[in-house]
């Protein structure tokens, strides 16, 4: 009878949970949170800095800019992009002065202007989240800002401290952070430009760098209150100003970026306690801002958790946008109070092929379109419009795209002796025509057709369309790599490469001083299926000039740190506008901006005296005839240097779900979670629609089972009788 009582117990279980419909069997999610107000979305890459003066990733900016606030922020629904205040009172108006201190015109000519005032009022009453570093005991004593090792031993994460409290933002605080960008340190990837631009800034690193090798070796707290800098300066509790050098228009868009947040001294002294260095609780870990929503669990190999501050200020949701806002939905929710998520939920997915099936299933609220999945996803109609598929339509998926003020590129090291040519002249030319060869060989519009489903344009320079200076065209082709056909670009032949890595020295990809042949590496952070299909073609993209090319893959943190060193000879990588001006995209090109020796974001360490001093004259420009002729006579040195090649701007497409609501997806401005909203009930209930449990094999396989019993259970039974007749006889 045993069998016969765990089969039934086995088909009863399962029908009592195919009554069950609350809860999916496959959900990845707590059943408690299966309709609140909780948003879902993931990340690929572990994010390596959250401190604001050091970080500068897109896979970091999109949990800094929800907690930190800068002073400027972009209007959410205006294109062009359009800056308006966050924390200030409005956007600061800029004052010129002349080598006498005096205040010159609005109209001022560049030459007359030594330097430049910036002077902003940020808005009273704005608290800072809760956090360990701001509490105190009754008689106003930090609580934790001197911690023992018998205290420490009990802590191992921000939360396990009992005690939170907060501030007031003030003045200071921002002043606090731009004197963070000279820490000696921290290492600020901007510490490199803005010393040419923030009066006192260099001096001030100075300053600190032997004031820090003073310190006593027990102290590691440097409170850079008590070391002033001439170019910030507070002027009351809610007003300071910052001093630039000459004239930089494109300070009031830094002043919209994390760099330019606010950090708490409280905050600096809490985290510098060497105990709590020791235990990775640092500011690089645990973030602490005025923005909308604070970093409540972070484990980057599985998950990280934002959830709404409770101390936030008062924002609401934009009341005017552009025509067609307001039939597509995205005014609905005007003048609203913001944020309205409660929590966003970030998970680690590495593969393409999970995130896709859990989306579809309803697990994540957005996404983006991988190759592989693209044709599931969207068809072209009419004049290569895209459009969302029948399929995606019926489960209420909608696709946004946006033209991305982006590019991505392949860069060669020009401090490597083969691809960039040393000190030497005759080195250097031939390395040039070297690059010049690949950028000939390497197809784009292959490599954009293959494994961007046609999403994006070749790139014949660094700069975006979309921003001033970018020329469409003919006038626009790169010449060292394109001729003009029949008013297209086409790409020169595969026999100009050839050519031109003959005059390089490597004829038919052999080295001619050594008879081997041309070997070069290739730095990349690959891990899924589809970046090794991109690999393969890539080699198949070298090969066409006999050249060898070596895959050296990484994670992206050592990624990072080889091309820090300079010790990457060609990598792949890519650049999202901070701000919309072309300043943005050439100053990575820029010799002092070097990566090497100088921390900044000329990642290929390209540094050529012509183009640097077109930069200088070009940066501090107004837009226009004379900014653009510069900008193209830049441009042309780029493209006969070729230290990029230049790949592609990208064309965004992403889905999303119909209970994800005011999207306007853009890159520029990326504190965007504090806009979109979730209907959790409508998400709960397809849910449970598309994640329907198939019980009926299942049960099919018990009822055979049981099925398959019953003769067993009558012989059994027959054998029982009998034993129990004889028993009675007896």
């Amino acid at each position: 009878m045993d069998k016969t009582v765990v089969a039934a117990w086995m088909l009863m279980s399962l029908l009592l949970m195919a009554a069950c419909d609350r809860q999916q069997w496959n959900s990845p999610y707590a059943e408690a949170d299966a309709e609140k107000n909780v948003s879902y979305s993931v990340f690929s890459e572990r994010p390596k800095h959250l401190d604001p003066v050091q970080s500068y990733s897109s896979n970091e900016i999109q949990f800094t800019a929800q907690i930190y606030e800068p002073p400027l922020q972009y209007h959410y629904l205006k294109r062009p992009f359009t800056l308006i205040p966050a924390t200030a009172q409005e956007i600061p108006a800029v004052k010129y002065f002349d080598a006498h201190d005096r205040l010159l015109p609005h109209d001022a000519r560049t030459d007359e202007i030594v330097y430049s005032v910036y002077e902003i009022s940020i808005k009273p009453g704005i608290l800072f989240q809760p956090h360990p570093a701001f509490a105190i005991d009754a008689s106003g004593n930090w609580l934790y800002h001197r911690l023992s090792r018998e205290a420490l031993k009990s802590v191992f994460v921000l939360s396990d401290f009992a005690q939170t409290g907060t501030r007031e933002l003030l003045a200071e605080d921002y002043v606090y952070q731009i004197k963070r960008l000279a820490h000696p340190k921290l290492h600020s990837p901007i510490y490199g430009l803005m010393v040419d631009y923030i009066v006192g800034l260099r001096i001030y690193a100075d300053t600190l760098k032997q004031v820090e090798s003073n310190l006593p070796g027990s102290e590691t707290f440097l409170d850079l209150r008590n070391y002033e800098m001439e170019g910030v300066q507070i002027i009351d509790r809610y007003t300071y100003r910052v001093k630039i050098k000459g004239k930089y228009p494109q300070f009031l868009y830094w002043l919209a970026m994390p760099f330019f947040a606010p950090i708490p001294w409280e905050a600096d002294r809490f985290y510098s306690q060497k105990g709590l260095m020791e235990k990775n609780i640092t500011l690089d870990w645990y973030p602490v801002g005025t923005g909308p929503y604070m970093l409540t669990e972070n484990n980057p190999n599985l998950r990280m958790v934002l959830e709404r501050n409770p101390n936030f200020h008062d924002e609401f949701y934009p009341d005017e946008g552009m025509p067609g806002d307001a039939e597509r939905g995205l005014l609905i929710d005007s003048g609203k109070k913001l944020p309205f998520i409660d929590k966003v939920v970030f998970t680690r997915e590495k593969e393409s092929i999970p995130r896709w099936n859990k989306f579809l299933q309803g697990y994540y609220d957005a996404s983006g379109i991988g190759s592989d999945s693209f044709d599931q996803a969207v068809q072209m109609v009419g004049q290569g419009e895209a459009t969302i598929t029948d399929e995606m339509a019926a489960q209420g998926i909608r696709l946004e795209t946006t033209v991305a003020v982006s590019t991505y590129y392949m860069g060669f090291n020009m401090l490597d002796p083969v691809v960039g040519g040393g000190n030497d002249p005759r080195a250097q030319e031939s390395a040039r025509k070297l690059r010049q060869a690949i950028s000939i060989a390497v197809d784009y519009e292959e490599y954009i057709s293959i494994f961007a489903n046609g999403r994006g344009i070749p790139a014949h320079s660094p700069i975006s369309p979309g921003i001033a200076g970018y020329r469409d065209g003919q006038e626009g082709i790169n010449p060292v790599v394109y001729d003009w056909v029949n008013g297209q670009p086409q790409r020169k032949s595969l026999r100009d490469a050839k050519e031109l890595l003959r005059q390089a020295g490597y004829p038919d990809g052999i080295d001619q001083r050594t008879g081997a042949p041309l070997i070069l590496y290739f730095d990349v952070t690959a891990r899924s299926a589809e970046d090794r299909s991109k690999l393969d073609w890539m080699r198949k993209q070298f090969q066409k000039l006999n050249i060898q090319l070596v895959v050296r893959s990484t994670d992206y943190n050592r990624f990072q740190d080889k091309i820090r060193k300079g010790n990457a000879q060609i990598f792949e990588w890519g650049w999202n506008a901070d701000y919309p001006d072309p300043e943005n995209f050439l100053f990575l090109l820029y010799g002092p901006q070097r990566k090497v020796g100088n921390s900044g974001e000329n990642a290929v360490n390209y540094d050529n005296a012509a183009y640097n001093l077109l930069f200088d004259r070009m940066k501090n420009m107004e837009d226009g005839e004379e900014r653009q002729s510069i900008i193209d006579e830049m441009v042309k040195i780029l493209r006969y240097d070729a230290p990029w090649l230049w790949g592609y701007h990208p064309t965004d497409y992403a889905l999303y779900h119909a209970w994800y609501r005011n999207i306007k997806p853009n890159r520029v401005s990326n504190n965007s979670l504090k806009y979109f909203k979730i209907d959790a009930d409508l998400r709960a209930k397809k849910q449970r629609e598309w994640n329907e449990p198939i019980l009926w094999p299942a049960v099919l396989v018990c009822i055979v089972m049981i099925v398959g019993l019953i003769p067993a259970i009558m012989t059994y039974l027959r054998y029982e009788s009998r034993t129990a007749t004889k028993n009675i006889s007896i």
